[in-house]
């Protein structure tokens, strides 16, 4: 089975999670051809604070 892994900061709302798993599949089964009930996604969040840009935390350049 495909495993489509994605990180990123967290993700507060469910229906957000579920549009981007979603879209993540669609893509992937359309570029492949793989059925799409065939892929897996993980999504791995990560607090703003455990994420730097250019040197600099997240959680800082977003306030």
């Amino acid at each position: 089975m495909p495993v489509i892994t994605i990180d990123l900061g967290i993700i507060e709302n469910k229906e957000k999670k579920g549009q981007l798993v979603q879209a993540l599949t669609e893509a992937a089964s359309s570029v492949t051809q793989i059925p799409a009930d065939k892929f897996i996604v993980f999504i791995k969040e990560m607090e703003r604070e455990n994420i730097g840009v250019g040197g600099k935390l997240l959680s800082d350049i977003l306030k």
